[in-house]
């Protein structure tokens, strides 16, 4: 989850204002909302249930310490071993070997997270009271932590995240502290240890603070009521806070220093708490209405079916909890805004397409009319010393003016070659034709986008 906007084009993060982007920016929320969230959830509760069952379930404890073992190894394997997986699994190199360790990569890694989770989470559980001071002291502390370290944004989950499956950085992994392993290997190592450790235990701790939050204050009695409390409660958040997106983008485009991070950090929370009360919906709905008698079968089915569909849309990446994010490290009003490009995406590549056939068939034009040009300059050089012959030949005939007719014969020869050396030395200006072109096919496409 928490997602970046690598390879989204400048234009799809800042859109023209049209009844075009307006439409795709708002399918794009719909889809990230109904269809892209619940598969996130189901294949989290599917996960998350199954490794209580099959993971030591004879003693909790045990149980929670394996799991949280498995994620922190897990994590610390994928994050120092990022460029290593970059290096030797490249698509340019062989796509379909990049296609099936990828998404292997992504099933193990998926379980790796949820593990991470289950064991902090519950041994929370087990070893601190839900008491509801407690609760509220906790999950206050570890949130002021977070803004402190500028860590908030990596709250966000979907509805708020879409992490497609693109073969760019597929592999990686942002550090806090943005080393690399290549020129600093030691404080490569503890940044990857600040990482895991500790902002990620951070955002378990205000996560599990909010959801216990809930389960004691909304309709603690009525599980049913309180699911469909925290739905409602949750997707109301998520309207709100995408129609508030483009007040806060102006917003932040016009603040500087502490109050631009803080402005975004209240607009994150915000959002943060849409998606605890969506994700805690929607999982409790799960476990109260499908297939409650068969617990075991219920799981399975959310894990299996919502990964195999997030792998078909593309969209798997989205099951994972990995890098860290800085709070308003993009540009001006960027920092407000929601990583969620699907369709958006796919729009883009059809117009990058577009963009590729429209240059190459003006290319091919060009070197038409180079070649062309090339054949008309052959010809003519060709026939010049066949004029310059007869003129010879004309002046051996006429003795009397040959001395003349010789010098007026090759100043017309030096003539005619200097004609074609100047129209052989202008060069077509390439560069300039190809911005015009480009600039052209941009109009075109923006009028041909939708």
């Amino acid at each position: 989850m928490r997602g970046s906007t690598a390879g989204v084009a400048d234009n799809i993060i800042n859109p023209k204002m049209s009844f075009h982007n307006i439409l795709l920016e708002l399918l794009d929320t719909f889809y990230g909302s109904l269809i892209i969230a619940p598969l996130v959830v189901g294949y989290w509760r599917g996960t998350w249930n199954l490794s209580g069952i099959y993971l030591y379930p004879s003693n909790q404890t045990i149980s929670c310490i394996y799991s949280l073992s498995i994620g922190i190894i897990g994590h610390l394997f994928f994050t120092l071993f990022q460029n290593s997986f970059t290096h030797y699994f490249n698509p340019d190199k062989n796509r379909l070997i990049f296609y099936i360790i990828s998404r292997l990569y992504t099933i193990i890694y998926g379980a790796i997270c949820v593990n991470t989770w289950r064991g902090g989470w519950q041994l929370i559980d087990l070893y601190l009271s839900t008491n509801i001071t407690i609760t509220i002291v906790i999950t206050f502390t570890c949130t002021i932590l977070l803004a402190l370290i500028k860590g908030i944004r990596n709250l966000a989950a979907t509805p708020f995240v879409i992490c497609c499956d693109t073969r760019q950085d597929y592999f990686l992994i942002p550090t806090y502290f943005k080393k690399t392993g290549s020129r600093d290997p030691a404080l490569y190592v503890l940044d990857c240890i600040f990482s895991v450790l500790v902002i990620g235990s951070l955002v378990v701790f205000v996560w599990r603070g909010l959801w216990v939050l809930l389960d004691l204050l909304l309709f603690p009695e009525e599980p049913s009521l309180s699911a469909f409390g925290s739905l409602f409660i949750g997707y109301g958040i998520v309207g709100v806070t995408f129609s508030l997106q483009p007040l806060m983008r102006y917003a932040c485009d016009r603040l500087e220093g502490f109050w631009r991070v803080a402005v975004a950090d209240i607009f994150l929370f915000l959002s943060f708490v849409g998606t605890v009360n969506v994700w805690r919906g929607v999982w409790w709905l799960l476990d109260i209405y499908f297939i409650p008698e068969n617990k075991v079968l219920s799981d399975w089915i959310t894990h299996g079916v919502s990964l195999a569909f997030l792998i078909l849309l593309n969209c798997s990446n989205s099951v994972l909890v990995r890098g860290v994010y800085i709070d308003a490290e993009e540009p001006a009003g960027q920092c407000v805004v929601f990583p969620v490009y699907y369709i958006r995406l796919f729009f883009q590549k059809e117009r990058t397409k577009k963009q590729k056939r429209l240059l190459e068939t003006l290319e091919k034009q060009e070197q038409n009319n180079t070649t062309t040009v090339l054949l008309i300059d052959k010809t003519t050089s060709i026939s010049t010393p066949i004029i310059s012959n007869k003129n010879s030949k004309n002046s051996n005939n006429n003795n009397n003016n040959s001395s003349n007719n010789n010098n007026n014969n090759n100043s017309n020869l030096i003539n005619t070659k200097s004609n074609f050396k100047t129209y052989e030395e202008v060069p077509l200006n390439k560069t300039t034709n190809e911005c015009i072109l480009v600039k052209n096919i941009d109009e075109h496409c923006d009028h041909t986008a939708f």
